[in-house]
């Protein structure tokens, strides 16, 4: 089948908007980071006043060794004695140039990279500290591709600002020193006028084609988007037969990053022709009035060879300016984006004074708590209506009910992944209001096997020991064999070496639930959520773990949320939910006695096979 590109949906971008920041307001955000290594700073900074200062002697050497040249006849001395001190000390100047160079990177190079690594490492927290809502809307490929260009911008403006520009400065200043001192404000005068006029063009012409830039930028980002999502829906994509679909939407962004990097290099071609002109005019005219000095006598060859020198040394650095300064510019909004996801609000934050959960027996109230998953939405849709209950100390409560009815979101809400509704009740802890205690402490105490499991990219070991990183190989099988899945392991030729792949996808449903039962077993906490826990067991194996489950409840406060009935029958409440409200509540056989709907969902469970999950009948 083949498709038309040009009438394919393109994802929408979810991301925020850049904001809108001065450079200067980039760069000043970006000093703090660097202040630790402020003496460090100055120490480069005098490496590099020292290495310019060598590299302007090069040309005034040349001069004295080129004038030096024209001897009288039978001066044999002098022919070997003064210019090879000349040559030695041209050498001289050439190396230290190099070592002071070297030696300014040297001294610089822990201040950049503790400086990245600072930054990197404060949005990596930053991300892991927002909610589970910006996670939901994000678009990872965008983002971790904003993430790279933000931490190299780092060492990009450093390497261009403090290698580049500021050298050039200093050396500008000391030719133009120089030139004025010995021939006059006339080579001073043309020296700064091309180089006015050539900083003016390239800001100027750098500055308009900075569009092309970002727009190719965002595009390279959708892109991105695109085939990550693509790829980590892989399995989707092959069920459906729409590779030729995702190719087809992948090479419509190509296309669109295509014209939008012709444009961009169009620009750039303007750019660099420009200031080509501007560097040859100049030239030829410092020439022109060197070489008339010579012709009258003002001059020396070797102020010719001199001022021929400098004006090398000089603009070849500024031929790169253009693309420095647009390097520069594009750092600056790279790190801008980088900085707005950093100052991202976190609508889940610990509040100010807020102290560690103190768990003593264990009780979990629900009061009144209702809660939405829009906000500031004008029709907003509650999932809870002032919903209240309470898990005793050491008991186990489960909730059922319908898709849709919240179920899950109970869990959320204790783990506190959302806050509950402005005046839409609270949870508490032990007579602690969970918004009131520090996350950490909050989810130290908890333990949950989610209905979804996803497992990290790495060993069968490393997934279980994630529940309590530090736990010896002994404490991992013990976990295993709790889960019944040690059996498993060791029959896989690498045992607990096993990779499972990315998001587990080498491991079966069941074996992946297994994972995360042998994880939370592991971590072994006071408070523990069994969201679906066995949902994707085999009846026998469902059995085996769920004695291994009510063993591991046992003297814990327990919240299970289920469709199976079966798996609930134990529990000491059951609560039945529909519609964000608790209509039905009791012990297994009271609910049985009411005749109402739990009983009607257990005939039907039961009619159909047990463990079979059905639709609330109404």
């Amino acid at each position: 089948m083949r498709y038309r590109t040009s009438s394919l949906p393109l994802p929408a971008d979810s991301r925020e908007a850049p904001r809108t920041r001065s450079d200067w307001g980039a760069l000043t955000r970006l000093l703090p980071y660097f202040w630790t290594y402020r003496w460090r700073m100055a120490l480069a900074l005098l490496f590099l006043i020292a290495a310019k200062v060598a590299n302007v002697g090069v040309p005034l050497l040349l001069k004295e060794l080129v004038d030096r040249l024209t001897i009288e006849p039978g001066s044999t001395a002098a022919l070997l004695v003064v210019p090879l001190g000349l040559l030695v000390a041209y050498g001289a100047l050439r190396l230290s140039t190099s070592i002071f160079t070297e030696l300014r990177e040297f001294v610089f190079i822990k201040a950049t990279e503790g400086a990245t690594r600072r930054i990197a490492l404060e949005v990596f927290e930053h991300l892991h500290g927002l909610s589970l809502r910006f996670h939901l809307d994000r678009q990872t490929g965008g983002m971790t591709r904003d993430i790279e260009r933000g931490t190299r911008a780092v060492q990009a403006l450093v390497s261009y600002s403090i290698y580049s520009i500021l050298p050039t400065l200093v050396e500008v200043g000391l030719v133009l020193v120089l030139l004025g001192v010995k021939f006059g404000a006339g080579f001073a005068g043309v020296t700064m006028a091309a180089l006015v006029l050539y900083i003016g063009f390239t800001v100027s012409v750098t500055e308009w084609r900075t569009k092309f830039r970002r727009e190719v930028n965002e595009l390279e980002s959708d892109a991105h988007t695109r085939a990550i999502d693509s790829l980590l829906n892989y399995e989707t994509v092959k069920y459906f037969n729409n590779e030729a679909y995702e190719a087809a939407r992948y090479d419509e962004q190509l296309r669109r990053l295509r014209r939008a990097r012709l444009r961009s290099q169009g620009s750039l071609s303007l750019l660099n022709s420009g200031q080509q002109l501007i560097i040859a005019c100049a030239l030829v005219t410092m020439l022109w009035l060197a070489t008339r000095g010579v012709v009258q006598g003002t001059m020396t060859l070797g102020d010719l060879v001199m001022v021929n020198a400098f004006m090398i040394q000089l603009y070849v650095p500024l031929n790169f300016l253009g693309v420095i300064y647009r390097e520069i510019k594009q750092g600056l909004t790279d790190l801008d984006r980088m900085f707005t996801l950093l100052e991202r609000e976190r609508e889940v934050a610990d509040a100010p004074g807020a102290r560690p959960l103190e768990v003593r027996e264990g009780v979990v109230r629900f009061e009144r708590v209702s809660f939405s998953y829009e906000r500031g939405a004008k029709a907003r849709r509650p999932v809870l209506h002032e919903l209240s209950f309470e898990i005793p100390a050491g008991r186990t409560v489960a909730v059922v009910g319908p898709s849709g009815a919240g179920k899950s979101t109970l869990a959320r809400l204790l783990y506190r992944f959302y806050d509950v509704d402005a005046g839409g009740g609270r949870i508490t802890i032990d007579g602690q209001d969970i918004r009131d205690v520090t996350q950490a402490s909050l989810r130290q105490a908890i333990g949950i096997v989610p209905q979804d499991t996803v497992l990290f990219n790495d060993t069968i070991e490393y997934n279980i020991a994630y529940g309590r990183p530090g736990a010896t190989r002994a404490e991992v099988e013990a976990a295993a064999r709790a889960a019944h899945i040690h059996d498993f392991i060791a029959a896989t030729p690498r045992g607990y070496e096993t990779m499972v792949g990315e998001r587990g996808l080498k491991l079966s449903g069941g074996e992946k639930q297994r994972v995360a039962i042998a994880r939370t077993l592991l971590k072994n906490p006071p408070i523990l959520i069994f969201d679906e826990a066995t949902s994707a067991l085999d009846s026998a194996n469902e059995r085996a773990i769920q004695a291994e489950l009510a063993s591991a409840a046992q003297g814990k406060t327990t919240l299970v949320i289920a469709h199976r009935l079966s798996t609930v029958v134990d529990a000491h409440e059951i609560l039945v939910m529909d519609h964000g409200r608790i209509v039905e509540r009791g012990t297994h056989a009271e609910l049985l006695a009411l005749a109402r709907r739990y009983a009607r969902m257990w005939g039907l469970q039961q009619s159909q096979g047990e463990g079979v999950p059905v639709a609330d009948p109404k």
